[in-house]
């Protein structure tokens, strides 16, 4: 029956796929590329990014951006480094592109992000700072309904 080697294939590419997320959470900081990616991985650059997003919903890419808008979200709090300085400190090799990204997930620039969560956070153990703070994508944040009574 051909249904056990493709699971046995299955769990491999799993596995792979978990390398390269775990990966990814690791050098967020560093030059990564898909092409890299899937060179380390044993898989072409277009069949790691489908079968990413089929397992992690999102690709490669926009996942290694969203950690990167993680970690510059707690520099940012902490408000000892320049927008530009926790730009390339998380591996962004462009402000522009950095500032774009972060606005769409957080809602906010950058800039506006280190003057007003600073002050919101404060006091906050790191781990629930980081929980209550985490990037939200605009277009998959929740739709408040107002309630009217």
């Amino acid at each position: 029956m051909s249904s056990r080697p493709a699971t046995a294939q299955h769990l491999r590419d799993l596995a792979r796929l978990r390398r390269v997320r775990d990966r990814i959470d690791r050098d967020y900081a560093q030059p990564l590329d898909v092409e890299a990616l899937g060179r380390a991985a044993g898989m072409s650059a277009g069949h790691l990014s489908r079968q990413f997003r089929l397992a992690y919903g999102e690709s490669p890419y926009s996942y290694l951006m969203t950690r990167r808008i993680e970690r510059a979200m707690a520099l940012l709090r902490q408000g000892e480094l320049s927008v530009t300085e926790v730009c390339f400190a998380v591996g962004c090799a462009s402000l522009g592109t950095f500032s774009t990204r972060f606005a769409e997930l957080v809602g906010v620039p950058p800039s506006v992000y280190r003057a007003t969560e600073a002050r919101a956070t404060e006091g906050l153990p790191a781990c629930v700072a980081k929980q209550v703070s985490r990037p939200v994508r605009n277009r998959e944040a929740p739709i408040e309904e107002s309630t009217v009574d």
